[in-house]
């Protein structure tokens, strides 16, 4: 049964989310490659509200957007512990209780806050979230983000009939697994990571928009800043990586923040370039902070961070 779940709700949204949430369990390492042995010990491992859905909107809302963010969810512990933080957060949040439970993920993050990520991928591949459920908030969307679970994928044929703009991150796509493809070819806005495609991020962005709707395709690039690439243009644009202003500790959420201050740029009316320059700081930001989704930039915090004063 659909759940109204946190939040007040609104009449309105600038962002809505749909799919993405769950629980990380994060383990602190010395290296990514496992050690000699059996075992080993480390730090505290602790339990965090993440994965992709959820950064996203709670970067959306801690900058100002009405945001809206819609899952399924179990009726387990991981469950009540992420409906508890939205409603900390004053993100309004529903869901459809799932079956199969919340999804988990374990996190290795190595003394550099560089992660690699286990997703236990619970959802069966014909699960899809119930359209009565969904469409009255994609009615009520001046954007709609689509997180790639798989169980969204039919909202697509609701977004183009209503004419409602939409994005999608595809992550470490290598340009050809056939799960991410109705993503990326049917979202407005498109962002990757170029984790998969070094040497290839021109020909892979440029595909994308070629054989899909997308009018601009995004490429992250860790601290080697990203590449954007609009409809019309020869070639991709480099735009470097903004300075943390502090040590890096944690890279865990930092594309998802990345996803939602170019958004907020993009809604405000800002150009390509500028949008991801926005998206620069707040992923820089987010690697300062230990955990998944720990902490966000607000649009005051922003606006000084990229020069454009305060709120």
């Amino acid at each position: 049964m659909p759940a109204n779940s946190s939040g007040t709700g609104s009449d309105h949204y600038d962002v809505l989310v749909i799919a993405g949430t769950g629980v990380d369990t994060v383990v602190r390492v010395d290296t990514l490659a496992p050690p000699e042995g059996d075992s080993v010990f480390v730090p505290p491992v602790l339990d965090y509200v993440g994965h992709t859905g959820n950064g996203v909107a709670l970067g959306c809302h801690a900058l100002g957007l009405a945001t809206k963010f819609v899952d399924f969810l179990g009726d387990d512990v991981q469950g009540r512990m992420v409906l508890e933080a939205y409603a900390e957060r004053g993100l309004d949040f529903s869901h459809v209780v799932s079956p199969h439970g919340t999804p988990r993920g374990v996190n290795l993050v190595d003394a550099q806050g560089r992660r690699f990520s286990y997703f236990d991928g619970r959802h069966p591949a014909d699960l899809r979230l119930p359209r009565e459920f969904y469409l009255p908030f994609v009615e009520r969307a001046r954007h709609v983000h689509m997180s790639i679970m798989g169980h969204n994928r039919d909202v697509y044929d609701d977004l183009e009939r209503l004419g409602v703009p939409s994005s999608t991150d595809l992550h470490d796509w290598d340009g050809r697994e056939e799960h991410h493809l109705p993503y990326a070819l049917r979202s407005d806005l498109v962002f990757l990571s170029a984790a998969a495609i070094h040497g290839r991020v021109g020909e892979v962005m440029r595909g994308v928009l070629e054989r899909g709707r997308a009018g601009l395709v995004v490429a992250t690039d860790g601290a080697e800043g990203c590449h954007v690439l609009e409809r019309g243009w020869a070639e991709p644009v480099h735009v470097p990586a903004a300075d943390p202003g502090a040590p890096v500790v944690d890279t865990n959420g930092a594309g998802d923040s990345f996803v939602a201050a170019f958004l907020h740029a993009r809604l405000e009316g800002a150009p390509p370039l500028e949008c991801a320059r926005a998206g620069a700081v707040a992923g820089a930001f987010a690697c300062t902070t230990a955990g998944t989704h720990t902490d966000f930039l607000t649009l005051s915090g922003l606006r000084h961070l990229t020069g454009d004063g305060d709120a």
